[in-house]
């Protein structure tokens, strides 16, 4: 089964192998790694907004390089902390979406540092051939167009899962008091179908079962779908306005974690008791490292990242 899932993307476009990479988050994915007898690996358990960033992106460039193959498994990052916590998974590094969720989960038990490496912005992703693409590309306001859809056109991720979705509902409360919009958050959180796996949130969108989702930048220019990117005043892109995205919050169900809004930064670690902490620290390394390639997978490379925090061993950031 393990070989199966690993070599499932070969040969596929890229459109269709990260939605192979989406119908198998629960089973992990990783890039095939038959081409080359005896070489290592390191594991990943990685947010899955970055699911086609390492499938597509740092891994095979990482493998290029260093002779190491990355297998990669996504889910939200809150289910990946959990999965952490509960020790149900044991990958060597951690990638998460959510810096400040990484140190406030992990820091004391499993890893004591962690290096920022990329930001990102949140917006709608949407299908051109639906109405609600239609009107959005004819440039209506998306919270005038949004209000419109029937109940499950629009998605989120499940904001008790990842951060991508509790920071589309902070998103949706700050866009009430931007534009002066009396419900617009319980009104949409009424209508939009909250998908608990995220990486099968733009795929969703590509194959029409969904007219659009909030997501990520990247999440859309990994589907090549179009994107309206949120202004500055909710996108939480701008380090420059955290006091005003910290001026709401989520708390989630299950563990009752109360996440303030914040930019979007991610980071990575290698837990204390890898099994490869050599390859996992080359890794991290690796994403610091290469901000172009970053950027080539539709992140956002900043002059603040890399930025190292805790004890960062040497190997990783001299």
């Amino acid at each position: 089964m393990t070989e199966t899932v690993e070599c499932a993307t070969r040969g596929l476009s890229r459109r269709d192998a990260l939605a192979a990479a989406g119908t198998l988050v629960g089973v992990g994915v990783s890039g095939c790694t038959t081409g080359r007898a005896g070489m290592g690996s390191v594991g990943v358990l990685s947010a899955g907004s970055l699911a086609g960033t390492f499938e597509e992106y740092v891994g095979p460039a990482f493998e290029e390089e260093t002779g190491t193959a990355v297998h990669g498994e996504y889910y939200g990052t809150n289910a990946v902390m959990r999965m952490i916590e509960g020790r149900t998974k044991h990958p060597d590094v951690v990638v998460s979406a959510d810096a400040t969720l990484l140190r406030d989960r992990l820091y004391g038990e499993f890893t004591d540092w962690d290096v920022e490496f990329a930001t990102n912005t949140v917006g709608i992703g949407y299908n051109p051939e639906t109405e609600i693409g239609r009107r959005l590309a004819d440039g209506e306001p998306w919270y005038e167009v949004i209000l419109d859809t029937d109940d499950g056109d629009v998605a989120i991720g499940d904001p008790n899962l990842d951060p991508l979705g509790y920071r589309a509902v902070q998103a949706f409360e700050l866009a009430e008091r931007e534009h002066e919009l009396d419900g617009f958050k319980a009104e949409l959180l009424s209508s939009v179908y909250e998908e608990p796996e995220e990486p099968q949130m733009m795929a969703g969108v590509e194959s029409g079962s969904r007219a659009a989702a909030i997501v990520y930048r990247n999440m859309a220019i990994d589907h090549g779908m179009p994107f309206v990117e949120f202004p500055d005043a909710y996108n939480f892109g701008s380090l420059a306005l955290a006091d005003q995205y910290a001026t709401v919050e989520f708390t989630t169900d299950e563990e009752g974690y109360t996440a303030e809004g914040r930019p979007i930064v991610y980071n990575a670690t290698v837990l204390d008791d890898a099994d490869e902490p050599d390859a996992g620290r080359a890794l991290v390394r690796f994403l610091a490292d290469n901000p172009d390639l970053l950027a080539d997978a539709g992140l956002t490379v900043s002059d603040g990242v890399p930025n190292p925090n805790g004890p960062v061993p040497s190997e990783v950031i001299p």
